[in-house]
């Protein structure tokens, strides 16, 4: 077995061995006559204990359903209400991150290089596994559809889809912007750069893509955005829908009830 499956096969039974230990509470201010929200806790590898906003849409189910893995920055919002109207929805917070910041408060910049000198001790290690969480988590509902799910993200989604397979679609909007920090921290200390370079290599999404099985879409890759909002969401919001089986929904415009 080569070193970057142990490590991530690692990840994988450290996980398994923690409980995720789900706690929902029921967030009136965020529901509608449309969908129930929630506030939800998990517990990772370390252990630590996590949060995601869920939102289930009224009505019998099955539903397809959303991942949404955290953005790179300290607050992430719940999901927008076109996607709340059509999916079951779980947008999960890794540690660090607002509402999932004790004991430990992730610093913008500077995360992503956070222990990047030794794979074990690399912040990401555990950031991959509270979204792998997230994931066990979505697809552990009994009102989702499990042939219609998907995982939206950056490099964040490609990672989890490539870790839990049984996703039916995989859309990524490329990697999250870090290469300046990264080559600060090369240029800062240049004796570790062989050290960096390995750790990185373990987190290589073109590494991980071999193995999704589920159908993908790469900013950057696959789809060069105009940066025209309304036209790029357009065509993301539509390979989506396409994918899980529901109407293509423009959030432009859109009237909340």
């Amino acid at each position: 077995m080569s070193e970057f499956d142990r490590y991530w096969r690692a990840v994988d039974e450290e996980l398994a061995a923690v409980p995720a230990g789900p706690v929902l509470t029921q967030v009136p201010a965020r529901s509608t006559v449309d969908f129930t929200a929630y506030d939800v806790h998990l517990t990772s590898i370390g252990p630590y204990r996590i949060f995601g906003f869920l939102s289930i849409p009224t009505g019998d189910g099955p539903f397809p359903a959303v991942l949404e893995t955290p953005r790179y920055g300290s607050v992430n919002q719940p999901p927008h209400y076109r996607d709340r109207l059509r999916y079951l929805t779980f947008t999960v917070m890794h540690r660090g991150q607002r509402l999932a910041d004790v004991p430990f408060q992730a610093g913008y910049p500077g995360l992503a290089t956070l222990g990047i000198e030794d794979p074990l001790s690399y912040v990401y290690r555990g950031i991959v596994a509270d979204c792998l969480r997230g994931a066990e988590f979505l697809r552990s509902r009994q009102e989702i559809d499990p042939a219609r799910t998907a995982v939206t993200g950056d490099d964040l989604a490609l990672l989890t889809a490539a870790r839990r397979p049984g996703f039916a679609a995989m859309r990524s909007s490329g990697p999250p912007e870090v290469e300046e920090e990264i080559a600060d921290r090369l240029r800062a200390y240049p004796e570790h750069t062989d050290r960096i370079q390995h750790t990185r290599s373990l987190f290589d999404p073109d590494r991980h893509a071999e193995s999704i099985t589920a159908a993908t879409l790469r900013v950057g890759r696959d789809l060069e955005l105009t940066h025209r909002d309304a036209e790029d969401d357009a065509v993301l919001d539509t390979w989506l829908a396409g994918q899980l089986g529901v109407a293509p929904m423009s959030k432009f415009g859109l009237v909340p009830r």
